[in-house]
């Protein structure tokens, strides 16, 4: 696997001292369903990882934007570690061609799958930190995430549908729009969750996503364009 790695560690300019905690981050776990041996998934990796952006990415927006309230620094940093944004980035460094997925992953299309790009992203996050420490994660995060949302970063985060929706109910109906999970489909790691809206106990809306945040979002949208009308 060394061999297929190397254009990605020339491309990080990153130096391994553990090739194998490299190797690891791209396991996914369905993937050792169908091998024999010891290896370990990257979901491990990933956990550590989720941390370490939360951490860097705090740091980088508590000392750039310095007037932002506390509020305001949690939803830009939601913007720019959501599943979608870390896929992004996944996609630019083409971390799905890394991946080693079972043969049913690989049919789904798990390559191309956000959540498991996103997922890998952070675990490779966490490799680097464990292999190189803080600040060569520090700089991969710059290099490879920060770059990609520069104008958000300077002017903050577009507002989202769930947001404009909170601000139309609370000045119409004077409360907070309920969001309500409806159902979940597929396995563990690729689910597909069902969110409603609901504004004085009526579903408004209803979106599907591979993450709550991502349905919500959807159903907020189709709440909004029934509010309008």
């Amino acid at each position: 696997m060394l061999d297929e790695l190397s254009v990605l560690l020339k491309q990080l300019s990153i130096n391994f001292k553990d090739i194998k905690l490299l190797e690891q981050a791209f396991y996914h776990r369905s993937y050792l369903n169908e091998i024999k041996g010891n290896l370990q998934s990257n979901e491990r990796l990933e956990f550590l990882g989720d941390s370490v952006l939360s951490l860097v990415t705090s740091v980088k927006i508590f000392n750039l934007r310095k007037e932002d309230a506390e509020g305001d620094l949690t939803n830009l940093r939601a913007y720019i570690v959501k599943t979608d944004s870390l896929a992004k980035a996944a996609k630019k460094l083409n971390l799905g061609k890394y991946l080693k997925l079972s043969k049913g992953e690989e049919t789904g299309g798990g390559r191309e799958n956000p959540q498991l790009l996103a997922n890998t992203y952070e675990a490779l996050l966490g490799a680097i930190f464990l292999d190189r420490g803080m600040e060569t994660a520090k700089t991969f995060v710059e290099k490879t995430l920060f770059t990609l949302f520069a104008n958000e970063l300077k002017s903050g985060p577009p507002k989202d549908a769930k947001s404009n929706l909170q601000e139309v109910v609370q000045e119409k109906y004077k409360q907070s729009p309920h969001y309500k999970i409806m159902g979940t489909t597929g396995p563990d790691h690729a689910k597909e969750f069902t969110v409603a809206v609901f504004i004085e106990g009526k579903n408004m809306g209803q979106g599907s996503g591979a993450s709550k945040q991502e349905a919500e979002e959807l159903s907020a949208k189709q709440a909004l364009g029934k509010l309008e009308k």
